[in-house]
């Protein structure tokens, strides 16, 4: 499939032929919530702990006398139901990672990207590269453009005045094509590509 290719100021400069095999597929739902599934289960930390009753430092003295106190009678002073005791059932330390085969992963991204075509939220721009870095006019632009929540993806390496300009704009984000994820496309209303993009996207799913 063909998909015009447009510069920042909205105006068509050329065409550039997209792959079916990756751009045209019909999206799974179950296909992008693995993914996402294990994106996010591998961007947790894990570190998240409690201390439990052996944990809690202190005296292991009896609270009060075993009775005549009016009290419950208590052997510890770190039991789970005491002020200042352990915490039962609490987090520990894990490793939250799951396995996902790199088939899945591969055909979820193709799924993602066919999505935007399929919801007409992909867009094509000639080149990222600014002359300036400065996030007031980029950010005008980007409003002329109707483009309130996007990601950029460039080849290679991003030009260093357009990753400035956009990196303090809120819901516009920029990666490069080996930084390209499930996730990332699917937080944003739009996904643009840089001609170089759409080349480097194909020759790493192809």
């Amino acid at each position: 499939m063909q998909i015009e290719v447009i510069n920042f100021d909205g105006k068509a400069v050329g065409n550039v032929e997209l792959a079916d095999s990756i751009f045209g597929l019909d999206p799974r739902a179950d296909i992008l919530h693995r993914v996402v599934t294990w994106q996010r289960a591998n961007s947790r930390a894990g570190t998240h702990a409690v201390k439990t009753v052996s944990d809690v430092e202190g005296s292991g003295k009896k609270a009060f006398k075993q009775k005549k106190t009016g009290n419950a009678r208590q052997g510890e002073k770190y039991n789970v139901h005491m002020r200042g005791g352990g915490v039962v059932h609490g987090p520990v330390v894990r490793d939250h990672s799951i396995d996902l085969p790199k088939k899945i992963r591969a055909l979820g991204l193709k799924m993602a990207l066919s999505s935007k075509v399929k919801d007409g939220a992909l867009v094509v721009i000639d080149s990222e590269k600014l002359a300036n870095a400065k996030t007031g006019a980029f950010a005008k632009q980007l409003k002329k453009l109707g483009w309130d929540s996007a990601l950029f993806v460039g080849a290679d390496a991003l030009d260093e005045n357009f990753k400035k300009s956009a990196a303090n704009i809120a819901k516009i984000d920029a990666l490069p094509t080996i930084g390209l994820n499930v996730l990332d496309i699917l937080n944003h209303d739009k996904l643009v590509l840089t001609a170089d993009a759409v080349k480097a996207v194909e020759a790493r799913l192809a």
